[in-house]
């Protein structure tokens, strides 16, 4: 598993789940959970994360950039502009910490602030805009799957469909619809990525993404929210890869009624 690469963009990552850093009670909390998913890739909202804490400690003084590859994302913002803009500020933090070359982003423009479900028109006007300023983008939309082919074509470097409503912990609501997508995304490149992102309650969750053939899975309340964290986010770690070998293992077909375990068709004596 550890030699299994993903591909996003200029990016090659070698951990398929990728989480956020925000909600935690503590930055201690938040380090523990990150250090025990075992992820590479940890995403920073620029616009809406708590940058310190009531003491003053900045939170990138608790994620490792020898361990890490950060992600920023424009978690918060409801329009084009701000996305665009967010997205920049992002990609200056980057530099400044030293990490040079091709900048990423996870775009979001949402809709509204009571359901914070993506806005596709902004969301592709966004994209369109960072792709020429050379940004690596992976967007976040909903389970639309005409509208996963259309952030394809605009560039998009990796669609991230909504398994349901961001923090809402429902997992994964239309599973047909993301296979769907998967199936048109992938149809003329295999190796393109399609990571599904928000709504992941529980390590099933994760397990059920992974086995109707995502790339990857992004989540972040589903870890920060629960009663422990850090083992939640151990389980986590473990439902990614279970459901990533049972889907390469290939799963026996449905069927209406019982076969048995054991057959009797060639048995002595039967």
């Amino acid at each position: 598993m550890s030699q299994d690469v993903l591909k996003i963009g200029g990016f090659s990552i070698t951990n398929r789940l990728l989480v956020g850093t925000g909600k935690y009670a503590t930055y201690e909390q938040m380090k523990d959970a990150l250090a025990v998913s075992g992820a590479q890739v940890v995403t920073v909202a620029v616009r809406r994360e708590r940058m310190t804490d009531t003491q003053g400690r900045n939170i990138l003084d608790f994620l490792d950039p020898k361990r890490y590859i950060l992600l920023p994302n424009t978690a918060g913002c409801f329009n084009a502009e701000d996305a665009i803009r967010t997205a920049r500020l992002g990609r200056e933090l980057l530099e400044g910490l030293g990490n040079a070359g091709s900048a990423w982003v996870k775009l979001e423009v949402l809709g509204d602030k009571k359901t914070l479900l993506p806005d596709p028109m902004g969301t592709l006007e966004a994209l369109k805009v960072l792709k020429a300023e050379g940004f690596c983008v992976l967007c976040y939309t909903n389970d639309d799957p005409v509208m996963a082919l259309r952030l394809k074509a605009a560039g998009a470097d990796s669609v991230m469909p909504a398994g349901s409503p961001i923090g809402s912990g429902q997992g994964i609501l239309n599973g047909w619809n993301i296979r769907i997508i998967l199936e048109q995304l992938k149809a003329d490149d295999a190796s393109y990525p399609v990571i599904v992102d928000a709504g992941v309650g529980t390590a099933s969750d994760v397990t059920i993404a992974m086995e109707l053939g995502a790339d990857g899975v992004l989540l972040n309340t589903g870890i920060a929210g629960a009663k422990d964290p850090v083992m939640m986010a151990k389980a986590m770690a473990s439902a990614l890869e279970a459901g990533l070998l049972a889907r390469r293992a290939g799963r026996i077909p449905r069927k209406l009624y019982a076969t048995a375990s054991s057959p009797i068709e060639g048995v002595i004596g039967a």
